[in-house]
């Protein structure tokens, strides 16, 4: 039962030290005194073992808002007696066969819905044999219109949450119930690393937290000390690494690199249409006004996941030569005002990713063919900003060390605030948020 538990946790944004208590509770007395007393770092911050048992953030991803008002309001206004099922309202699938299924009971064709050219007049709808009234018909026209528009509306925030699932915890909800159960030490692994995966931003000039801590590290060595039974491709879906994908098979190198480039090539399209519609200062990347800094931040978190991994498989499969001719660079995310205004307080003259940003092509230009940057012209453009090519990830695989485990801090809004009931007031009167604060009175509570 506490294995399937962990499995739900890859499905969710459970803080670390949650999902450590998990492990604690699945390995038991499997752990040594060493790497138990290790562990008992994350599990001593778990909920249920704090004074709050509560945190005011989020413990999944945010969900898509279907389309299930929409969909009963036409039905009400067709007088239908189906249904959806259950969970349809999300499938763009099921909306668009429903759409498919109802438009022609009013001769209207799916996807035409200009109210001046394509509603019916009165012979129109007469020689169509529909014996209602002007006014019902155009209910059941705009009903329909705004079916479709909410259809297009949920292609596009399903896929923006799954851009900012996949830009931190890779494929691991790819993982199938079957692979994670196979091996328990691999399943502890996936679990805890995908939570370390999945913290959110802090609002701070000392870098973000590493996802690979001395627990995941642990878990991972007990990965290795048990190689003949670890599930290696089940790993390789969170953790693309040198170390993993030595143990894949080469085909199942090559079906992960078809996936990676697979979503590089989707994410190149988003990112395009992305930059066209904001207005984005390139040479500082600071947010401006209208600017949809949160959509943009977790696409470019998924470019750069997928583009790690997919130069991790390059070398994996003896095929960096393709650098050679086609180098795509990292995408920088959007910074707050006020950060880089800190950062420049505290003597920072500058990111130097950034000066290389800005001295190679867009990559999603690079992927589609739009521009050309070979290895070279990166490697000149990172020499010229003061960085290692390959050590910094931009033509190599990016090496990491091990870093101290580090409690998780309750945010809002990437402010870290101590007390956990205090975060829910401070963000339901909207600190931290860039929008008008709605005051607080605690003498008024």
């Amino acid at each position: 039962m506490t294995l399937e538990a962990l499995y739900e946790t890859i499905h969710l944004r459970k803080r670390p030290e949650d999902v450590a208590a998990l492990v604690q509770d699945v390995l038991g007395e499997r752990l040594n005194g060493k790497d138990a007393k290790l562990l008992g770092k994350a599990v001593a911050a778990a909920l249920r073992n704090t004074v709050w048992q509560y945190t005011a953030m989020l413990e999944q991803f945010a969900k898509v808002v279907g389309a299930e008002k929409q969909v009963h309001k036409a039905i009400q206004l067709f007088k239908l007696d189906k249904q959806l099922q259950v969970g349809a309202y999300d499938d763009p699938d099921a909306i668009e066969a429903f759409v498919a299924n109802v438009s022609p009971l009013i001769h209207k064709t799916p996807g035409y819905s200009n109210y001046q050219t394509d509603r019916l007049n009165r012979e129109g709808r007469a020689a169509a044999g529909l014996d209602i009234s002007r006014r019902q018909y155009n209910k059941l026209f705009r009903s329909l219109r705004h079916l479709e528009k909410k259809l297009g509306i949920l292609i596009r925030e399903r896929q923006k949450n799954f851009f900012q699932r996949v830009g931190k915890h890779g494929f691991a909800e790819d993982i199938t119930r079957e692979e994670f159960m196979a091996d328990v030490n691999s399943a502890c692994f996936i679990a805890y690393y995908t939570a370390r995966c999945n913290l959110r931003s802090e609002f701070t000039v000392s870098g973000q937290q590493r996802p690979y801590d001395e627990i995941a590290d642990m878990l991972f060595q007990r990965c290795r000390q048990g190689a003949k039974h670890t599930n290696w491709w089940a790993i390789a879906q969170v953790y693309v690494k040198p170390a993993v994908l030595e143990k894949l098979r080469n085909d199942q190198q090559g079906i992960l690199l078809g996936k990676w480039t697979s979503l590089l090539e989707q994410v190149a399209v988003f990112l395009g249409e992305l930059w066209t519609q904001n207005d984005f200062n390139r040479q500082t990347m600071v947010v401006q006004s209208g600017n949809d800094s949160t959509t943009w931040n977790n696409t470019a978190g998924a470019w750069n996941k997928a583009r790690d991994s997919w130069i991790n498989l390059l070398y994996g499969l003896g095929m960096e030569f393709v650098l050679e001719e086609m180098c795509p660079g990292k995408v920088m995310r959007l910074i707050a005002a006020d950060v880089a205004a800190w950062h420049y307080l505290n003597g920072n003259s500058g990111d130097p990713d950034l000066l290389v940003w800005n001295k190679v092509p867009l990559p999603w230009k690079v992927l589609s063919g739009k521009a050309t940057c070979r290895r070279s012209e990166v490697e000149a453009a990172c020499k010229t900003a003061g960085l290692d090519a390959e050590k910094s990830g931009w033509i190599a695989p990016r090496p990491h060390g091990v870093v101290a485990f580090k409690p998780t801090p309750e945010l809002v809004h990437g402010v870290a605030v101590s007390n956990p009931y205090l975060a829910k007031i401070l963000k339901q009167h909207q600190y931290f948020s860039g929008k008008d604060v709605k005051p607080l009175f605690p003498g008024q509570n």
